[in-house]
This record gives structure tokens, sequence and C-alpha cells, in this order.
């Protein structure tokens, strides 16, 4: 079935596509798929957007979307929404806010449920980017669940990542500066038709003059008006690109995650160690390092 898949995709099959991200979110096959698909293609840039819940991740993404698709490139989105906790799939609150195409072939929306403790991300996103860029998208656009100070695990999935803040945003710029700010590439204040669009603007270039921080762009985008998004493809253009071919941090990432699949599959396996630790007959790098080999055998 999986060299079926891998087959079809490359014959551009969307149906295969769906199929191998479905695969890939489940923790299934993860090793076969990754060296089926080899290291990314460093051509398509993978845009982050990322911020505080509310701030209109959403409807930024299928804005920039459409003006991207005007500008005949295809786009993929993978949105990662809150997990449900009674299906533990996702909540879909983002397809709503986003373009609904069906017909148009240049568009490719995903949405992914992220569990909490995850960094505001899925589990095994980098191998769908790397999958939708293998399947030949021109731009992956990747929007995190609202994401506070340490979410910054995406700085390591994207080329370059947008922050996204809205008019009036006080002290939570403070906040901001202590995490996601740091790694953003592109600081965008949305809903800038709104009243305080332009002294938030100021407020946040005023953090970013400060000693040690980088030289960033800061725009206003209106999503309602549709203000903004033409010069914010340029700035995110203009930024220069992380990059985010497979390294040891990414190889480290997967074996963590397959290592938590194994876990959750046979983790019964592990009840005895458990069980001695418990009984203070093994110390805890005792029973971690007979854990590791359990999983790994």
């Amino acid at each position: 079935m999986l060299s079926d898949l891998l087959a079809r995709l490359e014959e551009k099959d969307r149906l295969a596509l769906a199929r191998l991200l479905t695969l890939i979110s489940r923790g299934e096959q993860l090793p076969e798929i990754s060296s089926a698909i080899g290291t990314r293609n460093e051509t398509t840039p993978v845009v982050a957007i990322t911020g505080n819940a509310g701030v209109g991740k959403s409807t930024l993404v299928g804005k920039l979307a459409e003006y991207l698709r005007g500008e005949d490139k295809s786009v993929a989105i993978l949105a990662c929404d809150p997990e449900s906790p009674l299906t533990g799939g996702a909540l879909l609150g983002d397809r709503i806010r986003m373009p609904s195409r069906p017909d148009d072939a240049g568009l490719f929306i995903r949405s992914l449920a992220a569990a909490s403790g995850h960094q505001a991300v899925a589990e095994h996103v980098d191998l769908m980017i790397r999958l939708l860029a293998k399947f030949g998208f021109d731009v992956i656009l990747l929007e995190t669940v609202g994401a506070g100070q340490g979410d910054t695990a995406v700085r390591e999935l994207a080329d370059v990542v947008v922050l996204l803040v809205q008019p009036e945003s006080g002290d939570e710029l403070q906040w901001e500066k202590a995490g996601l700010l740091e790694v953003a590439d592109v600081v965008v204040v949305h809903k800038a038709d709104l009243a305080g669009a332009e002294k938030t603007e100021g407020q946040v270039k005023e953090l970013l003059s400060l000693p040690g921080s980088r030289e960033i762009a800061v725009l206003r985008v209106s999503s309602r008006t549709g203000q903004g998004f033409e010069a914010l493809w340029e700035a995110v253009m203009a930024a220069p690109r992380r990059g985010t071919t497979l390294d040891g941090r990414q190889l480290l990432r997967l074996a963590q995650q397959l290592l938590a699949d194994r876990y959750r599959s046979r983790g019964a396996a592990a009840g005895p160690i458990i069980d001695r630790w418990k009984a203070h007959q093994l110390d805890e790098s005792q029973a971690a390092e007979q854990l590791l080999d359990l999983l790994v055998r």
C-alpha cells in the first residue's frame, strides 16, 4: 500500500498526498516515508504564521493564500488546531476562516490536531512539510495554534516566522519580547484597520530597537480591507531564510517522536520496569536505560 501511495505521489495524486499525510499524523510508517521522501526541497519556502489566540492567524493565512494564488503560486497550508478533548482530532476552527475551493488544484489545506505541550504545532509536522515540498507546492504556510512565550519550536520548522500582534496589545508586547518576538523574522500588526494600529506598530519598533535586537520588518496588514499583503510577501521574501535541512536536531526530534509512539502502542510491556522502579529496585537512570532498550528493540 505504501509503495503504491508513493508512486501516485510522484504523479501528483492529491488523494495519495492526503493519505500519506494521514499516515504521518498517526505516526505510522514514519521511517519508511521519511526515507522515500528524502531531504526537503530547499526551493520551497516554508512560512510560519504564529501569535496569540484571537489575533486572526487563520483569516490572515486564508487571505495570504488568496494573494499568492493571484500571483499564480501553488500553496499548501498546514493549519494546527487545538486537539479535541473528546475525539483527539482537530477542532477545525481554522478551516471555517479559510478559502474553500475544492476545484483549485493549486491550493491544499490540511487541518492538524495539536496536543497541549507540543509548542503550538502538531506532531510530525517536519515530515509533512518535506512531503508537501516533494509534491511540488510553490509555498507552504504553517499556522500554529495560539502561541505563547515558550512556543518557539516553530523556528526549527520554518524558513521565515511571521508573528502577528493586534492593536492595543499594550503590556502583552513586553511578554512577547521574552519569547516569540525574539524568533520572529517579520512582525505584522494585524487588523490594521482598527484604532491603535499605528501606535502598536511604533511600540513593536521601539522594542526591536533595543540593544541586541535583530533588524526585522514591522508592517500593518488588514485582512478585512486587503491592506498590506503585497508588502507582507515582499518582507517574507526579503527576510533571511533559516533553512530547515534535516540536521541533528530534527533527527533527534524524529527519534523522540518514534519512541513516544512506540511507548503509546507498547506501553504494557514497560509495566514490569516501571513497577521495579516504583519498588526502588531500580534507580531512575537504570529504569530509563531499560525502558529505552525495550522501546528500541
